[in-house]
């Protein structure tokens, strides 16, 4: 059987790399290119070499927004990652009903992001109507934590599930001999479950980040970058620039934006994944 797969794996990769090519490498490549041009249509794309990135860097609606998103990155990664964390401490303990903890904090997970935008845009505003505070449309503030709140709320469960695969593949023995050297919980959890965790760590934090810089359907409906693009995430600042407008300028526009984004969430992410494997210890 080895042998045969062997002989004959081409046949089994042609159909998935031509459609990794025809799906994602032909139209990155010809975004790329779009993004030096004014057009309406692809047919119609005329060349205009780097105006549209010149025009990124007086565009204050796009820097508000990467402010803003930073802001929120930041804040959110540290609380999904923090409270995921201590959650899947509390439930790798021996106690009853972990497996029906978990899958409630897991559930939000599953819920689309639109719905889940729109469900907390209504509650937030209820909220914030009873105590006599503006809606999310005219609050930024309120607009922000209502963001982080909903990301929150959301990925919490999914981040969960790994740091407890992670904290159930610490061997025993380790934590034995630490309790055995004297050393106390905390120490425990310092010394030898956070760093033998580290592959988990890095899973969770590169998630949250990339999650984070690409948020969208949550942001669309829950603020829609109201008020006065103050909670604009860059993508939604991008949809905005695309869609929003007319135009051959906006659409080459549009996608010279979507090409900086793209660049950006890479570079940030191999960062954070390099700098996260420098700490992770062989088992």
């Amino acid at each position: 059987m080895q042998k045969t797969l062997r002989r004959y794996w081409t046949i089994f990769l042609i159909p998935t790399l031509a459609a990794f090519i025809i799906g994602f490498i032909i139209p990155f490549i010809e975004g790329i290119y779009l993004s030096f041009c004014r057009f309406t249509t692809v047919d119609n794309a005329k060349w205009v070499g780097l105006d549209n990135y010149k025009a990124i860097l007086s565009d204050e609606t796009f820097l508000s927004s990467f402010k803003f998103t930073v802001m929120f990155a930041v804040v959110a990664i540290v609380l999904i990652n923090v409270v995921a964390f201590a959650l899947a401490l509390v439930l790798t303990k021996e106690m009853k009903g972990t497996n029906i903890f978990r899958t409630v904090f897991f559930m939000p997970n599953l819920i689309g992001g639109i719905v889940l935008g729109y469900i907390w845009q209504i509650l937030l505003n209820c909220i914030l109507s009873l105590a006599g505070k503006p809606l999310l449309a005219l609050n930024s503030t309120a607009g922000y934590w209502g963001l982080i709140i909903l990301t929150c709320w959301q990925q919490i469960g999914y981040m969960m599930i790994i740091y407890i695969a992670g904290l159930q593949g610490v061997p025993l023995d380790v934590i034995e001999a630490a309790k055995i050297d004297g050393a106390s919980k905390w120490q425990t959890l310092i010394h030898v479950k956070l760093p033998m965790v580290m592959p988990s760590i890095t899973i969770c934090t590169f998630l949250t980040l990339t999650n984070a810089f690409k948020l969208f359907d949550q942001n669309l409906a829950l603020t829609g970058g109201n008020p006065n693009h103050t909670t604009e995430m860059l993508a939604l600042n991008i949809y905005n620039t695309f869609y929003a407008r007319s135009g051959p300028m906006f659409k080459g526009y549009g996608q010279a934006k979507a090409v900086v984004f793209c660049i950006l969430v890479v570079a940030i992410s191999l960062i954070q994944l390099r700098a996260s494997r420098k700490k992770e210890v062989q088992q």
